[in-house]
């Protein structure tokens, strides 16, 4: 079966949707949590520049970079171990929906530590950015889908009214079962918007 995954970030970890497709029907065929921080690191990695926040300047960079690539290295360990699993099963992963923020501004960590709001900003991009760069390592397409514009999107590449998709994903879940919530629901919906896109 032909399959994209569907992923929506949150601070250290991120819902994912397997969905498939066959005979114009989708299919859920994965539905996980990845974790994206070592166990025992939460207290600093799920927001690393907050951690950095009253640090020296050059200790504050270490952190912060050291957050970031242990979100990368997290994020790429837990996608191809998902894409592996798909394909070891019999599935070939044909792309990646990863739900992203708006692109944050060019500024330096040293520019980031300065003004508050612009920690929580990079923050809200570092696993985002993270498990993008995973998928597109690890996956034959990468679908970057603006979060906020994530049932707009939706509607003009299935076609369909922004109510039906409501509707549709609801049915999903039905079929699954619990957990079935808005995490899931906007995974499933993204990796549907990749699986649409190759279609077309």
């Amino acid at each position: 079966m032909k399959v994209a995954l569907g992923l929506k970030a949150h601070s250290g970890w991120a819902a994912l949707v397997a969905l498939g497709t066959g005979n114009d029907a989708f299919e859920v065929v994965d539905r996980r949590r990845l974790e994206l921080v070592a166990r025992g690191d939460e207290s600093w990695a799920k927001q690393p520049y907050h951690a950095a926040e009253h640090l020296p300047q050059s200790d504050a960079r270490k952190l912060v970079q050291r957050g970031i690539d242990a979100a990368r290295s997290h994020a790429r360990r837990a996608v191809r171990e998902t894409v592996t699993r798909l394909e070891r099963e019999g599935h070939i992963v044909d792309a990646c929906a990863v739900l992203m923020s708006p692109p944050m501004a060019d500024w330096s960590v040293d520019d980031i530590l300065a003004v508050h709001f612009r920690m929580h900003k990079a923050e809200g991009v570092l696993f985002r950015d993270a498990l993008a760069r995973a998928a597109k390592e690890c996956t034959r397409r990468l679908v970057q889908i603006e979060e906020k514009q994530l049932y707009d999107h939706a509607a003009n590449a299935l076609s369909v009214a922004a109510g039906t998709l409501a509707t549709r994903m609801a049915t999903l879940g039905k079929a699954i079962g619990p957990p079935w919530g808005k995490d899931q629901k906007d995974a499933a919906l993204a990796a549907m918007v990749a699986l649409a896109g190759r279609r077309v």
